[in-house]
């Protein structure tokens, strides 16, 4: 009865969304004009960007324009390891605390001055820089002497040393394996000093740096215009320049796409991804790779009960997330055995659990629980989040667990989550840099409760130990293990419900070639892009 209410559930979305794009299809509502270049790739973005200052990106919209307009010192290859950008080369010191960057000796911002080690030590320090309200000082705290700087104490870094133009040296306080994977981040970006100091403010609305790209216009709520960058060192993009049209409704972005004004759409509607699948027109554009994410149920270890291993373990049972994941997307991802995605995981995975209503049960009763118990999911105030979770709700009334679910509006409900005030939450994990660690230390360790990330209140000083041991690992291989093991004590102690991970889609018209789906947006530059048929597009 349970799946019957919760297939009926998803079912119900997909009918309703399917009748609201047949209504705006017959409305004949088209988004507004942009003058376009015939050369230039029409993409669409959800929102307008909040910044294109790299020190200050925190979304991802943000994140894919400046990884056209930016260079950092790595970047990734297919196998998401980190290779060179504006490092030729690099050393690591053998109690791995002291990283040698070897700078190249081509690379040019866009206002045609060379990149230097200077550039990089004033980069990293801005991103530190109390003054620069930064949300991103985690990715360089780790840096010797950020501390005392960060806290007004000392007016440099003391681990940042340009030796001379092209070498520079940065000394961690402490080892740490995932370091040089962080430094691909967007808030690791090397800005042009002058050009900052030039703008100000203003900065973050004109930004430029070395990158294939540069801003050309911007018109807030309609278009990020970038056009190519004469002084890039690397092979020129084969298009003439990259439009991001800003439409918020997914129909109007889907009206668009089909007309010929867009021509990369980064993520496939749930309810249309079918469609166009089967359709041999558009089927050859729609690309789709393993997302570096997790979909969860987070629960409160804090408080009874989920205070006891067992109960969790009831919940992982009592839900069907295979049945789930095929209605709701289509089966368009993996489901999950721990927190870790596929792609980052270098060893067998957990054993995960089976949908098993009866043994859930057992696990209750165990607990004391025969009965159930009454318990509040929150979540965000969004329709499929609803409907996921009233799905949710049906699979846990079939064990006796009676849930209510709590809509809140995104800053409330991270601040309730935060603050231990759910008992359950449904919420996702999206790697900021492509390593294991960054699905286990945040999320599970004990110094990071509330809005550090491990918003479960999950407290496990084995764990603890284990993971602190992993990170300072220097050996890979000995890493790796440690990694696997933490993800099998979260597996086994089941701190979430774990749910999935997402595979990343997304379509392209078919005049259009050299366009791929990449699991991070920073490896996304947009060089390859080109039309086939160097049309505008258009299709009326």
């Amino acid at each position: 009865m349970a799946a019957e209410c919760a297939r009926w559930i998803l079912r119900k979305t997909a009918a309703a969304l399917i009748c609201a794009a047949a209504a705006f299809w017959t409305s004949g509502c088209t988004p507004a004009a942009v003058e376009r270049d015939p050369g230039c790739i029409n993409v669409r973005l959800k929102k307008n960007p909040a910044t294109i200052d790299p020190a200050r990106i925190v979304d991802l919209d943000s994140a894919r324009i400046a990884a056209k307009l930016f260079n950092g010192l790595i970047t990734f290859d297919d196998e998401l390891q980190p290779r060179p950008d504006l490092a030729r080369s690099w050393t690591l010191s053998a109690d791995g605390r002291i990283y040698r960057f070897e700078l190249r000796d081509d690379a040019f911002f866009f206002n045609g001055r060379a990149v230097s080690a200077h550039d990089v030590v004033f980069s990293f320090e801005r991103v530190l820089a109390p003054q620069t309200r930064s949300p991103r000082t985690w990715v360089l705290a780790r840096i010797q002497g950020a501390d005392a700087f960060m806290q007004g104490r000392a007016e440099r870094v003391t681990g940042l040393r340009a030796v001379s133009d092209r070498m520079l040296e940065i000394e961690l306080t402490e080892p740490f394996a995932p370091f040089l994977s962080m430094l691909g981040l967007t808030a690791a970006y090397v800005v042009p000093r002058e050009e900052v100091e030039r703008l100000g403010e203003e900065f973050g609305r004109q930004a430029g740096g070395s990158g294939p790209f540069m801003l050309a216009d911007w018109k807030h709520n309609q278009y990020v215009q970038l056009r190519k960058n004469p002084n890039w060192h690397g092979p020129a993009p084969l298009s003439s320049g990259i439009c991001y049209r800003i439409i918020p409704e997914d129909f109007t972005a889907m009206v668009a796409f089909e007309k010929g004004s867009l021509d990369i759409l980064p993520d496939i509607m749930a309810s249309e991804y079918a469609r166009y699948t089967r359709d041999p027109v558009w089927r050859e554009g729609v690309q789709q790779a393993p997302g570096l994410n997790t979909y969860y149920l987070g629960l409160n270890c804090g408080r009874a009960p989920f205070s006891d291993a067992r109960v969790r373990q009831a919940l992982n049972c009592a839900i069907d997330r295979q049945t789930m994941l095929a209605a709701i997307l289509d089966g368009r991802g993996q489901i999950a055995s721990g927190p870790v995605p596929p792609l980052l995981r270098r060893g067998a995975a957990p054993e995960g659990y089976e949908y098993d209503p009866q043994r859930a049960r057992a696990l209750l009763a165990e607990a004391g629980y025969p009965d159930g118990f009454a318990m509040r999911i929150y979540q965000t105030a969004d329709s499929e989040n609803l409907d996921m979770c009233q799905a949710v709700q049906a699979y846990l009334q079939a064990v006796g667990i009676r849930a209510s679910i709590v809509q809140l509006e995104w800053s409330t409900f991270l601040a309730a989550v935060a603050d231990g005030e759910a008992d359950a939450f449904w919420l996702s994990w999206w790697a900021d840099y492509p390593d294991a660690e960054n699905f286990l230390y945040p999320l599970f360790h004990s110094a990071n409760f509330g809005s550090g990330g491990n918003r479960s209140r999950y407290s496990d000083a084995e764990f603890d130990r284990l993971i602190e041991q992993a990170v300072t690992a220097q050996d890979s291989i000995r890493r790796d293990e440690l990694y696997a093991q933490c993800e099998r004590m979260i597996a086994e102690q089941a701190p979430w419900v774990f749910f999935w991970h997402k595979d990343a889609c997304s379509i392209h018209r078919p005049e259009l070639h050299g366009y791929r789906t990449v699991p991070l947006t920073v490896m996304e530059k947009g060089l390859s892009w080109q039309r086939r048929d160097g049309s505008a597009g258009a299709r009326n």
